[in-house]
């Protein structure tokens, strides 16, 4: 080849060739993983709605009939938490007067 264009011609149809194949590998590769990925997700849902029918039949097998939310249970539980506290609160003042009482 000691035409230089031609040796150009040729060398540039090679390199859209070579980058073509490289390109169509990659997005076939790309749809490939995007498919993965979509059936990955797909049976990570199926999986939590199953725990979650599973969960609620338990809970309707055992009887559990509670008429409050998660939410208003956690408040409850924090509440009497607050009380139970500002009872210890309390309790301590007292017994740090009475000590204090005893002192002087």
């Amino acid at each position: 080849m000691s035409n230089p264009v031609l040796h150009a011609f040729f060398l540039g149809r090679a390199f859209a060739e070579v980058l073509s194949e490289k390109i169509e590998e990659n997005f076939t590769n790309a749809l490939s993983e995007l498919g993965r990925f979509d059936a990955e997700q797909r049976e990570q849902l199926r999986q939590f709605i199953e725990e979650v029918q599973t969960r609620a039949q338990v809970d309707v097998a055992s009887g559990d009939t509670v008429n409050t939310t998660p939410s208003e249970d956690f408040s409850v539980d924090l509440q009497e938490r607050i009380d139970n506290l500002r009872a210890e609160i309390a309790r301590v003042k007292a017994e740090l007067k009475i000590y204090r009482a005893q002192k002087t």
